[in-house]
């Protein structure tokens, strides 16, 4: 609910000018005096009070009425859809070492609360790459399947890496978007043969998605030069992290390369009851005139 706000509060000047005039502008009137009136003249008082009353409450509401009463609300409309990105995540056997699976999983899910306005997607591999998640708005669901996702899920012998990079460009043959992004993270070397690295590039290049590449654990563990590649030909840049520091900057500066400049519109959306004490004062002032149809007192 908005606050209350008068769009031309000088109107209530108007019930105090009323007051004043009110008390130094009495019309001057011929009086007969006769024994005996006390009671009479008690009466006409009283009527003539609540009369008072009347003709003030009557002022006062239509004074509200021209203050023009509004109840403002701000309304914030998104124009921007912000980016769409596809995370790819080794979960072969050797992401089992010193728990880096589930390291990788927390660094991730950080990574999430900070892309509130964007489509994120999740792929999967191991022995064979799969899509968990096309891209989506819904941050909570990838956290879901992120908490049930463990090594093992796309087996642990082998690192499909080009077939998910293929597969995770896919899921942006219908995108719009002008911002595409993949993060791709491993700790091994493609050893499937599955699809060519030519193929997969190509997917990538065709769909216009630039790639984060990412190689976890020491150097030899994975394949420098064709992570590098992959990055330079799609534009992207190419991380290595061998500690849960290094890879949580690694995600914080890709957050901030690639950060959605979201631009929002500001509207103030007003609800006017002028009426309300308008239709009051009628009311008011229609009794009035009734009672003095009748014979009242001014």
């Amino acid at each position: 609910m908005g606050s209350v706000v008068f769009e031309h509060p000088w109107w209530f000047l108007l019930p105090l000018l009323y007051l004043v005039c009110l008390k130094f502008c009495k019309p001057k009137s011929e009086a007969l005096f006769f024994p005996g009136t006390a009671m009479l003249q008690k009466a006409v008082k009283k009527s003539r009070l609540g009369l008072q009353l009347v003709k003030f409450l009557t002022v006062l509401a239509f004074s509200t009425a021209l203050a023009s009463p509004v109840i403002e609300n701000e309304v914030t409309v998104q124009n921007d859809k912000g980016y769409e990105i596809s995370l790819i995540m080794d979960a072969s056997g050797s992401m089992e070492e010193n728990n880096k699976f589930g390291i990788v999983k927390n660094i991730v899910e950080d990574f999430l609360d900070k892309r509130k306005h964007d489509k994120i997607g999740l792929t999967i591999f191991a022995d064979f790459a799969y899509v968990a998640v096309p891209l989506t708005y819904d941050k909570a669901s990838i956290k879901r399947l992120l908490n049930r996702i463990d090594v093992g899920v796309a087996g642990k012998q082998r690192t499909a890496l080009y077939e998910a990079l293929f597969l995770s460009s896919n899921l942006f043959k219908d995108s719009k978007s002008k911002n595409k992004i993949a993060i791709l993270l491993t700790d091994g070397m493609d050893n499937t043969g599955t699809i060519p690295l030519d193929v997969a590039i190509k997917t990538v290049q065709k769909y216009g998605i630039k790639v984060y590449t990412i190689g976890v654990g020491n150097p030899g563990d994975f394949n420098a030069q064709v992570l590098q590649y992959i990055a330079e030909k799609s534009g992207g840049k190419f991380f290595m992290a061998n500690s849960v520091q290094k890879l949580k900057a690694i995600y914080e500066t890709i957050d901030k390369l690639e950060k959605s400049e979201i631009k929002a519109n500001k509207y103030v959306k007003k609800e006017y009851y002028f009426q309300y004490p308008l239709t009051l004062g009628l009311l008011l002032l229609a009794g009035f005139f009734f009672y003095r149809n009748r014979g009242g007192q001014r």
